[in-house]
């Protein structure tokens, strides 16, 4: 995560999983809980759903998200609207997470842009920075461990604790929009 934008948190990591495997842990609601906040995703544009995750005094984060898909291509691109619920010292989050996935080899290449950041309100420089840190030493081997767990490309059998369990008795994964 390297630049000059403080408007914006750019991420570039190569996964070695496919494209598939990769879109499942950004898509299914189960697998989205184990590496990022628990939420009632759905993949469908227009959706809004609230995610819960530890609140950053100091930031301007409640940790409650209330999150809406803004767009998507299948396999491809994640668009989606992320607002703090409850900005209470009026930090006023209003931003964009863009994921998008790039076949390499046998692999992914996933890019991160976390835009709107606004550098003229020190809560959100500082937000910036702790979450430039966040993605790249949290968030991302989070989720590299969930896909290394992930077995593909579809052995829901072996997945570990009671994921498979809930994926095999068909309770929600993916739709197609």
């Amino acid at each position: 995560m390297t630049g000059d934008d403080l408007t914006v948190l750019h991420l570039d990591q190569f996964l070695p999983h496919p494209p598939a495997k990769v879109w499942r842990a950004l898509t299914e609601p189960e697998l989205i809980a184990r590496w990022l906040m628990p939420g009632d995703f759905r993949l469908e544009v227009g959706h809004r759903y609230t995610m819960r995750g530890v609140a950053m005094p100091g930031t301007g984060f409640s940790g409650v998200v209330q999150a809406e898909v803004l767009a998507f291509t299948p396999g491809r691109m994640l668009r989606l609207g992320w607002r703090d619920v409850d900005p209470g010292d009026g930090a006023g989050v209003d931003w964009t997470v863009t994921w998008t996935l790039e076949p390499e080899g046998t692999g992914t290449r996933l890019f991160l842009a976390h835009e709107g950041f606004d550098p003229d309100d020190p809560l959100q420089r500082r937000a910036h920075t702790i979450m430039g840190g966040g993605w790249r030493s949290r968030v991302v081997p989070a989720l590299a461990d969930v896909l290394d767990r992930l077995p593909f490309p579809d052995d829901r059998r072996s997945l570990p604790d009671d994921l498979g369990a809930d994926l095999a008795a068909g309770r929600p994964g993916h739709t197609k929009g």
